[in-house]
C-alpha cells in the first residue's frame, strides 16, 4: 500500500495540487489585503466614515461603542460587517478564478490542430472493400487494379 501511495504522490498530481493550494492561499491573502487595505477604506469614507469590519449587532440588547468593547464584555454579537468583508473577498477571488479558467479554456481551444494522418488505405473501385494503397489486386474480389485507375476515397 505504501508503494502505491508513493507512486501516486510522485506522479505529479499530488505535487501539482499542493502547489495550487499554496499559490491559492497566497493569492487569497493578497485579495484580503486588497479588500481590507485598499478597497474598503474609500468605500467606507464614501458611506460616511464607516469601517465595515466594526459593524455588528449586539444580541443581548445592550449598546456597545465598538465590536472590541462588546467582545471584551463577552456579549454575543452578530458581526455582519466582517461577513460583508468576507463575502466581498470571496466574490473577488471567485471572479479572478473565473477569469483565469476562462483564459485557460480559450488557450486550450486555440491549441494547434494536429495535421490529419495521411491515408494508408483506399477502397476497391469494384467491391468497395478497404485495401492498401500499394495494392495492385484486391484481396477481397481479386480484381486487378490498373496503375492509373482512380481509387475511391478511403474510409
Amino acid at each position: 500500500m505504501w508503494k502505491d501511495f508513493r507512486e501516486f504522490a510522485i506522479k505529479g498530481n499530488v505535487i501539482d495540487m499542493a502547489i495550487g493550494v499554496i499559490i491559492g492561499a497566497a493569492f487569497g491573502k493578497i485579495v484580503s489585503s486588497l479588500l481590507a487595505d485598499v478597497l474598503m477604506p474609500p468605500i467606507g469614507l464614501l458611506m460616511g466614515n464607516v469601517d465595515f469590519s466594526s459593524l455588528f449587532f449586539s444580541l443581548n440588547g445592550q449598546a456597545y461603542p465598538s465590536l472590541a468593547a462588546a467582545k471584551a464584555a463577552g456579549a454575543p454579537t452578530l458581526n455582519y460587517g466582517v461577513f460583508l468583508n468576507t463575502l466581498l473577498d470571496f466574490t473577488i477571488v471567485a471572479f479572478v478564478v473565473f477569469l483565469v479558467i476562462k483564459q485557460i479554456n480559450r488557450l486550450k481551444r486555440q491549441a494547434p490542430a494536429v495535421a490529419p494522418a495521411t491515408p494508408t488505405t483506399k477502397n476497391c473501385p469494384f467491391c468497395f472493400s478497404n485495401i492498401s494503397l500499394q495494392a495492385s489486386r484486391c484481396a477481397h474480389c481479386t480484381s486487378e487494379l490498373a496503375a492509373g485507375q482512380p481509387a475511391v476515397a478511403g474510409r
